[in-house]
């Protein structure tokens, strides 16, 4: 705010003047002639929906599937090399989650029959969706809804073409309690020169008096297997929907009649098939 000085000359009598002083007062607009502007909620970097825009996730889901062993493959040019051949039973969509309901968008895959020993729960579930009861089931995260298979569509192996590169999501074989030169590479301490008994131990686990302790994730001896392990980028050989048959170029995680998990390659998706 300011103030001004006014000099005014009254008619009430000769030279007689008058100083009035005037105040001007800053003009404030009203609250209520300022239209009501609607701001967006802040965005919380922990809430599921920023977790999902951050994933890189496929527009379809996968497949189920039994490693069966591993064979020798041979090409027209007379090229051999080794191929794991999976087993596709009866893979079949059972149910989705949505975002609506648990926050993200995924299709819940069955297979392998189970004949007995199925609750009741599971029963109204495998019935909801027409399909009988599977002994494994897995779920696979998809992009949006387009990817929501409708439930009791069965997935043969010809699900992926030949060509096709794709990833394989396995546990690993558990090795028990193993020592550090089967689980970590070590080279082992001398076979002579006065090694007593020790000759595949770890040696020195650090410094002595300071810090007087052995440092958090010290490469040691202990329970070896049992991972999840995921092979990227291998190529199928050969697909046989009728016979159920799905032939991978090279090693697969886990033993034989262990559950895997098939995807599209996710790192080459787009260029994965040659």
């Amino acid at each position: 705010m300011y103030s001004s000085l006014r000099a005014l000359t009254s008619g009430f009598g000769q030279g007689a003047k008058h100083i009035c002083a005037t105040r001007g007062v800053a003009q404030i607009t009203s609250i209520h002639a300022i239209p009501s502007v609607k701001t967006t909620p802040a965005t919380l970097q922990h809430s599921q929906e920023v977790s999902n825009l951050r994933k890189k996730l496929l527009p379809r889901p996968g497949l189920l599937g039994v490693k069966r062993g591993m064979i020798t493959w041979f090409t027209d040019k007379g090229e051999q090399f080794a191929a794991t051949v999976i087993e596709i039973d009866n893979c079949e969509v059972v149910d989705h989650k949505t975002i609506e309901t648990h926050g993200y968008n995924s299709v819940v895959l069955g297979h392998i029959d189970k004949l007995k020993n199925v609750s009741e729960g599971d029963l109204r579930r495998y019935e909801k969706a027409g399909i009988s009861p599977k002994k494994h089931t897995g779920e696979f995260r998809v992009k949006d809804e387009q990817g929501l298979i409708p439930t009791g569509t069965e997935l043969r192996a010809d699900y992926f073409a030949v060509g096709q590169l794709v990833d394989v999501k396995a546990v690993t074989k558990g090795k028990g309690f193993a020592g550090v030169m089967k689980r970590h590479g070590f080279k082992g301490l001398n076979a002579s020169h006065g090694v007593s008994k020790a000759h595949r131990s770890a040696g020195s686990m650090g410094a002595s008096q300071d810090p007087g302790r052995v440092l958090p994730g010290k490469k040691m001896a202990g329970h070896m297997g049992v991972d999840n392990r995921t092979v990227f980028n291998i190529e199928v050989l050969h697909a046989d929907g009728d016979a159920g048959i799905l032939i991978v170029k090279g090693p697969v995680p886990g033993p034989n009649k262990g559950y895997v998990k098939l995807r599209d390659a996710l790192k080459l998706y787009g260029k994965s098939v040659i």
